[in-house]
């Protein structure tokens, strides 16, 4: 599907961003991918390991729609993975966080249609689904825009879809590699902020593959979410540091103790190893989402059913966590 094609990502110079990259040069003979971010440092590193010949690094800010449009130009898939994520940060600075979460995500639209890319994908978070701090609140935004975009195409043959999950094993800024660091440097505990907390996880080589996958299923307007594994934060904090106690620091503002990605009010569709949000508008394309574009049917199981990573059928063993570790 990719083999000479032009793929563009925002915040490309992150570890979806360079994951991706990775594994579209493995698989697939594309003609351009453009790195679309804002900081030239990360940019010239990232050429240092990335210097393919259909390789392209664009600095710009997806604030800026005019360069968002530049950059389109031929462009036939983008991935949107441009965002100011970071929950305290957000509280603190809330106009920022929603010009490059909201504003920015319209911008992204807007140079698609403009364009007539062919396929969008968003990605999301857990904490876009029932949103209780400003960064989820700024998403869902960004979500519903992506989704609501369908209805505005047109005759052109744009299509926007989302993908939400959880927490990346092993990605900046994520728990793993901030208690590896931990225990490098000596602690003699872990801190942990509730011994009934839970989380999804799942492998940053697992998140690019589904969204790889997702370009191919996507009719437009869907939000997809895959069947991952659960695990307490105790247990993982146990599994990477067996000898060290916990110290309970309490949950911090804008946190949940479990987190969820499909709330008892969302409309869903259910698939062997993934759900689907289906709009909750009407497009003026009839559009059938209980079949995906490859043809795989799945089932309506909307009435009262919420995915969080508490009430999971899917849970990691401490033996199964250190292996996903290993392969990240």
């Amino acid at each position: 599907m990719f083999n000479g094609k032009n793929i563009l990502i925002t915040g490309g110079t992150g570890s979806f961003g360079k994951k991706y990259t990775e594994m579209i040069l493995s698989k697939y003979k594309p003609n351009k991918i453009i790195i679309f971010s804002r900081d030239e440092l990360k940019q010239y590193e990232m050429a240092q390991t990335f210097n393919d010949s259909c390789m392209r690094y664009f600095i710009g800010d997806v604030r800026d729609g005019r360069r968002l449009e530049e950059a389109m130009q031929d462009v036939d898939f983008v991935i949107h993975a441009a965002a100011l994520k970071h929950v305290p940060v957000a509280e603190y600075n809330p106009m920022e966080c929603i010009k490059t979460n909201i504003d920015g995500a319209q911008n992204v639209i807007n140079a698609a249609i403009k364009n007539n890319v062919e396929k969008v994908i968003a990605l999301s978070t857990d904490k876009a689904s029932g949103p209780i701090n400003l960064y989820g609140a700024t998403k869902l935004a960004s979500d519903k825009l992506f989704v609501a975009a369908n209805n505005i195409v047109g005759k052109r043959k744009t299509r926007f879809a989302v993908v939400r999950y959880g927490n990346v094993v092993g990605s900046r800024g994520s728990v793993v590699p901030f208690f590896k660091k931990l225990i490098e440097e000596g602690a003699t505990e872990l801190p942990i902020t509730d011994i009934n907390m839970t989380r999804f996880l799942i492998t940053l080589e697992d998140g690019v593959n589904f969204v790889l996958n997702d370009f191919e299923r996507m009719h437009g307007g869907e939000i997809f979410i895959p069947k991952i594994p659960s695990m307490k934060m105790t247990d993982l904090a146990t599994a990477l540091a067996p000898n060290l106690p916990h110290k309970i620091i309490g949950i911090r503002p804008g946190e949940k103790m479990h987190e969820v990605m499909i709330t008892a009010d969302d409309r869903v569709i259910e698939f062997d190893d993934y759900y689907v949000i289906t709009p909750t508008i009407q497009f003026n394309h009839v559009v059938d989402f209980i079949t995906n574009a490859l043809g795989e049917v799945g089932k309506d199981i909307s009435i009262g059913f919420e995915y969080n990573s508490l009430n999971n059928t899917q849970w990691l063993s401490n033996e199964e966590f250190l292996e996903m570790v290993r392969k990240s």
